[in-house]
């Protein structure tokens, strides 16, 4: 293999905390240490797919690792393989992979560093099928990603939560209520599960666990029975009732995945205010969760996955992703990451620690 020469950074899928740090080590190793030429791909691959690039410069990857979003910009509808165009009144999708892929060569890269979910990067393994030399680094606060112990953007979103659930106590205790705090977690619940016991909730429903309505009551009232009048749920916005579906906000025409949820909080307020007779108001996170600074954590393995990617392309390990496994910097085959998402294990040792302080997951029979 040839030295490369020049490599492109997209990032993919929603932003989160951490990204600029990803883009700043990425970039800082490429030009300080191996005298790279760094392309930074505008809006994820719709920079590919309608040509819009820039050179990186040191100055332009200085002061950003505490900086939140990022800085090239993201796109969760750019599909290259499955590309929404307009047709007259209707929207209709088109493979516009070649245009993606003659970009790359274009754009005189070497190699494509793609910083994603399982979205963004399972794009990344068929472009690697399709010739391009890529190499992927992990990211989601859903922390639902194969083949990583743990993504970037995962601690800075469970800090976020878990503040709102240490918020929402003193007022649940002060007006004797039930407050619901519904976060992100589309198909795995990991946000939820990790803020609602760093935070102490009564009640935390995921998606990989269906919950009864009647579970939940229960719980609620055998806390009035120990004099505790209010209760704080924590509800991940995929999380589902036995026999029942997820609540879908809006359908998206012109996304590959059209569907987007929320509102699962409001629906169970008024489920409970009903059944326990006690007032129950709803919270959505939404974007709040992915906004603002990344934690120190997030900025440390940004950092090094960062790193770990350059590292790949410079040893022509194409076609891995920079992952943590057992608390130690490696890679992974980009196949994994893209087979669908890393859920909550059944056995996994802190839902028994949860349920041994107490807490419900609403499954009780």
């Amino acid at each position: 293999m040839k030295r490369p020469k020049t490599i492109g950074i997209l990032t993919g899928g929603g932003d989160c905390p951490g990204i600029n740090a990803v883009i700043r080590a990425v970039a800082k190793k490429a030009m300080l240490e191996q005298g790279l030429g760094v392309i930074g791909i505008e809006d994820g691959y719709d920079g590919l797919i309608r040509r819009k690039c820039r050179r990186l410069a040191l100055s332009d990857v200085s002061g950003i690792l505490t900086l939140g979003g990022t800085i090239l910009g993201a796109s969760k509808i750019s599909n290259p393989y499955q590309y929404a165009v307009r047709k007259g009144t209707s929207v209709v999708f088109r493979d516009v992979s070649r245009r993606a892929i003659a970009s790359v060569r274009d754009f005189g890269l070497d190699a494509l560093v793609c910083i994603g979910g399982d979205g963004t990067l399972g794009i990344a393994y068929r472009l690697l099928q399709d010739g391009v030399n890529v190499v992927g680094v992990p990211k989601t606060i859903d922390n639902d990603l194969r083949g990583t112990d743990i993504t970037f953007g995962f601690d800075s979103a469970v800090s976020i939560a878990t503040e709102a659930v240490d918020r929402l106590h003193t007022t649940a205790q002060a007006h004797h209520r039930i407050m619901v705090l519904e976060v992100m977690g589309h198909r795995a619940g990991w946000i939820a599960l990790h803020a609602g016991v760093a935070g102490g909730g009564d009640i935390i429903l995921i998606p990989e666990i269906p919950y009864a309505i009647e579970a939940i009551v229960r719980k609620v009232r055998e806390r009035d029975r120990c004099g505790k009048r209010f209760s704080i749920v924590v509800v991940s916005e995929g999380a589902v009732p036995r026999g029942g579906d997820v609540v879908i906000r809006k359908i998206v025409k012109n996304a590959s995945d059209s569907v987007r949820l929320g509102g699962i909080g409001f629906v169970l307020a008024d489920q409970l205010e009903r059944l326990t007779g006690h007032e129950s108001r709803a919270v959505v996170l939404g974007h709040l969760q992915r906004g603002g600074s990344p934690t120190p954590f997030d900025r440390v393995l940004a950092t090094q996955l960062g790193v770990q990617a350059v590292d790949l392309v410079m040893n022509g390990r194409f076609g891995r992703m920079a992952a943590i496994q057992d608390g130690k910097i490696t890679d992974a085959p980009l196949e994994i990451a893209a087979a669908g998402p890393r859920l909550i294990p059944l056995d996994l040792p802190l839902l028994g620690a949860a349920r041994s302080v107490g807490t419900s997951f609403g499954d009780e029979t």
